[in-house]
């Protein structure tokens, strides 16, 4: 999962002698740049990608060395398919801030969508050697979901793994373990973390689905079938229920 954790700092202004920069130091042009990416963020989110584009080129126009907009641009550019150029932007703005975690999450993240998933787990990695982090489990579990891919289950277990310890209550997390230990036949770990997801009121039909072959592979019948109940009330029309309506339970 790529990060719109953006405005890391000031890295081209210097403060006083002895300090590190911040806000305070920044010109009249910088601060110009940062509005207009925080509204590129949100025309982002609000999936206006012409007028968020529109909005990061006056920002590197008032500040053509801002890093936060060329990462930004980036995740626009791949959510549009221009991978080409999202590649581009998201190595420009490695090169302006190479030891911001978001760049090295958010461009190891697409390269693992890209098919070069042994390639990204070097920017997860250095993501997390960065203490400042504020979200090392998100890029632990992207290394996680990207070893999978590359069919490293060693690799993604210790990943996963550590990202639980790093945030426990991380639905994701949890649901990514359920998930490994499933497919392993480790049946009572599965159920022990998709019990923490749906405690976390996470209830969507594949959790519910992945939560009913847990409890049948144990022979919890009745759990299963509870589960069955609360599959069919909330997703009747999903995929999940139809597959527990034709008995699928090992696809």
């Amino acid at each position: 999962m790529a990060s719109l954790v953006f405005l890391t700092g000031c890295a081209t202004t210097s403060g006083t002698s002895g300090e590190l920069p911040t806000l305070s130091d920044q010109t009249d042009n910088q601060k110009r740049a940062r509005i207009r990416l925080q509204l590129a963020v949100g025309y982002y989110e609000q999936r206006q990608m012409a007028v968020a584009l529109d909005e990061i080129k006056q920002a590197l126009a008032a500040d053509p060395d801002f890093a936060d907009a060329y990462s930004m641009r980036g995740l626009i550019y791949m959510d549009m398919g221009e991978t080409r150029l999202a590649e581009e932007n998201f190595l420009q703005a490695i090169r302006l801030a190479p030891n911001t975690p978001d760049f090295n999450n958010n461009y190891g993240w697409f390269l693992c969508q890209n098919g070069r998933e042994k390639q990204s787990i070097q920017y997860f990695e250095a993501a997390l050697k960065n203490r400042a982090y504020q979200s090392p489990a998100k890029a632990l579990n992207n290394a996680g979901f990207c070893s999978l891919k590359s069919n490293d289950k060693v690799a993604a277990e210790r990943y996963f793994s550590q990202a639980f310890q790093v945030d426990p209550g991380n639905p994701s997390t949890n649901l990514n373990l359920a998930r490994l230990y499933f497919e392993r036949g480790d049946y009572e770990r599965a159920r022990f973390y998709v019990a923490r997801v749906m405690k976390a009121e996470v209830m969507t039909a594949d959790v519910l689905w992945l939560a009913i072959r847990i409890e049948h592979r144990l022979g919890d019948r009745a759990t299963a079938a509870s589960l069955a109940n609360q599959l069919r009330r909330r997703h009747a029309g999903s995929a999940e229920y139809a597959a527990y309506q034709r008995g699928a339970f090992n696809e």
